[in-house]
């Protein structure tokens, strides 16, 4: 849902105008700009599309391009772009792989917004409303600017023939028709540089979080206003706008991405810096004594889905809720009449370890290969069905043996590769899916949905890889009150391993975790692969490979599950189910568009592309 739908107050109701092209003639220009001044829900409008070209997508889409999984949609860009048609135009490039267009729209719209926000009667008869108004509309732009940039970076930072690290051009002033449109890229540093500026004053300008005071004692010392007029301006009411700790986490983020392997020689940032910035984010809800226990599973507490429902501890910043059953439509298994879109991979499904915590390729782990999914991690259940698991009071069979339904008919439509939309993995999606959903025309039953855009999990595992990375698993010099070892026993006993199938907890306890603990790459290992399970389907391993440099090109796996009709004795073979066609040595990092770079003779290429 566009954040616009959410916002719809603004001193009254807002209007939201469509904008003419910004380059047209500039007399135009000119009416709109005076207009703009008086009209306060006019020159919002600028910011309001800033926010409509925001990054993030509610759906598992850049996930079916990596080895956690495929997609039964063969005619999807993602498909072609993961099996060798990744290529610089736009037709092979498509988003969200490519953010130049929306990011750099989103940029030109907070940039001509900062040039009329402070000459806008926001609220003309009251001088304190006036200077909020200003604050936090200014402190929105710069937040917006700073996360559309890190999108920018993170699609299409990269290094040029010339051997130079570079970002995007950077602009800080909006381009019009006599703007020199032929800029050169800025290197990555001067765009991290930039973007850790926006959120600093990102920061100094806008509230932690959007609430309403109730007593005087809590009105801010730098306005001299009343409670009615604060909260109409920082109250409640503006939630799901840029915050200062939205904007704190952005700053982290793209810490960590300049941190990584594949930018830090020459970004700016080390991870001892990048920790901080993490810890920054965290030190606002107590560290560790604000790690939500059931974050893990926000898409499953529908009590607290329902708009009326407090918060979750878990969202730092979520889209807003939504009632339908689109997911459900798309990803559950076609007995429950789903199109089974997004089909776990293998690869995934053995990431996961033992209930005990150990990897299955660890001899004392337990795994047996023909009882895959025994004594497994429960993260497992929760995010994939697999053969014989229980969803909406039904048995889903995705090996080669019929089902047989309570009405005695023989089912094979959840089965491997039987129809179209039938699984080609042996493994549906469950994870963002809710089990009282209906999505059958005839007896269509929807409920609220949230996606979450930032969610608190992301930023402790940042802080854990960024002070593994710069201090070891268990050191803590800069005094934060956790370490990447105290983070990852977190959210590990919050997954329940160390458990037995009950969540009693085993005598010897989590002892891979305290083997990790005294070992760096180890760890960092570890840390890898929590982020993995703990994100999975929302859209961050794509880029997480990418910025680790490690293999675009692993081959996707399946499992094909065959009963002996006589012993009934289910037999599994591992088996492979798409090529990977990436080229490690350059498609690391993203291309510039190719019809950029004909356009505009300044602009660079990343090396490797053509």
């Amino acid at each position: 849902m566009k954040i616009r739908n959410i916002i719809l107050y603004f001193i009254g109701a807002l209007v939201f105008c469509s904008c003419d092209d910004m380059f047209v003639p500039a007399d135009e220009n000119t009416r709109q700009e005076d207009a703009m001044y008086e009209e306060s829900n006019y020159a919002h409008g600028l910011l309001m599309y800033g926010y409509d070209r925001l990054p993030y997508i509610t759906t598992t889409q850049t996930d079916i391009a990596t080895d956690d999984a495929v997609t039964n949609l063969k005619t999807s860009n993602m498909v072609n772009l993961a099996t060798g048609s990744w290529a610089a135009n736009k037709e092979n490039n498509p988003s969200p792989i490519s953010q130049w267009d929306a990011c750099k729209d989103g940029i030109q719209y907070v940039n001509k917004f900062l040039t009329v926000v402070e000459h806008v009667k926001w609220a003309p008869s009251a001088v304190s409303k006036q200077q909020m108004f200003t604050d936090r509309l200014k402190g929105e732009a710069f937040g917006l600017r700073a996360l559309f940039y890190y999108y920018l970076l993170q699609a299409h930072g990269g290094y040029a023939d010339d051997g130079e690290l570079y970002g995007v051009p950077l602009l800080t002033e909006p381009e019009d028709a006599s703007s020199d449109f032929n800029q050169p890229r800025a290197t990555f540093a001067e765009c991290v540089k930039q973007i850790f500026a926006d959120c600093d004053s990102a920061v100094n300008l806008l509230p932690f979080d959007y609430a309403d005071i109730s007593s005087p004692t809590d009105l801010s010392i730098k306005y001299n206003a009343e409670i009615t007029g604060f909260n109409l301006v920082f109250g409640s009411r503006a939630n799901g706008l840029m915050s200062a700790k939205i904007a704190e986490a952005v700053k982290a983020q793209t810490a960590l991405l300049a941190a990584s392997p594949a930018f830090r020689e020459k970004s700016g940032v080390t991870s001892a810096e990048a920790a901080k910035y993490c810890a920054v984010v965290l030190k606002r809800i107590n560290g560790l004594n604000g790690f939500d226990p059931k974050g893990n599973i926000w898409y499953k507490n529908t009590t607290m889905l329902e708009p009326s429902a407090a918060e979750m501890p878990e969202m730092l910043w979520r889209e807003a809720r939504h009632k339908n059953a689109d997911q459900e439509k798309e990803n559950f298994p076609p007995t429950l009449y789903g199109n089974g879109r997004v089909n776990p991979s293998q690869n995934l499904v053995d990431a996961f370890p033992m209930r005990n915590g150990r990897p299955i390729t660890d001899p004392l782990s337990g795994y047996d290969p023909n009882d895959p999914y025994t004594s497994r991690d429960p993260r497992l259940s929760d995010n994939v069905i697999y053969n014989g698991t229980t969803f909406r009071r039904s048995v889903i069979y995705t090996g080669t043996y019929p089902r047989v339904s309570d009405k005695g008919v023989v089912e094979y439509d959840d089965n491997l590769e039987y129809g179209s939309t039938s699984t080609r993995t042996g493994y549906y999606l469950k994870k963002l899916l809710r089990d009282d959903v209906s999505p059958l025309s005839s007896s269509l039953l929807e409920q609220q949905h949230i996606y979450p855009r930032i969610r608190y999990t992301e930023i402790f595992l940042a802080y854990a890889e960024a002070a593994n990375d710069a201090w070891g698993p268990t050191a803590d010099p800069e005094g934060v009150g956790f370490t990447a070892y105290d983070v990852i026993k977190a959210i590990r006993e919050r997954a329940g391993l160390g458990t037995n199938e009950v969540g009693i907890p085993l005598p010897e306890g989590d002892v891979y975790l305290e083997e990790c603990a005294k070992d760096q790459t180890k760890m960092a290992e570890l840390i890898r692969n929590e982020r993995r399970i703990e994100l999975c389907f929302e859209n961050k391993r794509f880029w997480d490979l990418r910025r680790w440099l490690l293999p675009l090109n692993e081959d996707v796996y399946g499992m094909k599950i065959d009963r002996d009709d006589e012993t009934n004795v289910l037999t599994y073979t591992r088996i492979k189910v798409e090529d990977r066609v990436f080229d490690n040595s350059y498609q690391c990092y993203g291309p510039i568009p190719k019809e950029e770079i004909l356009k505009w003779s300044n602009l660079k290429q990343n090396k490797g592309w053509k």
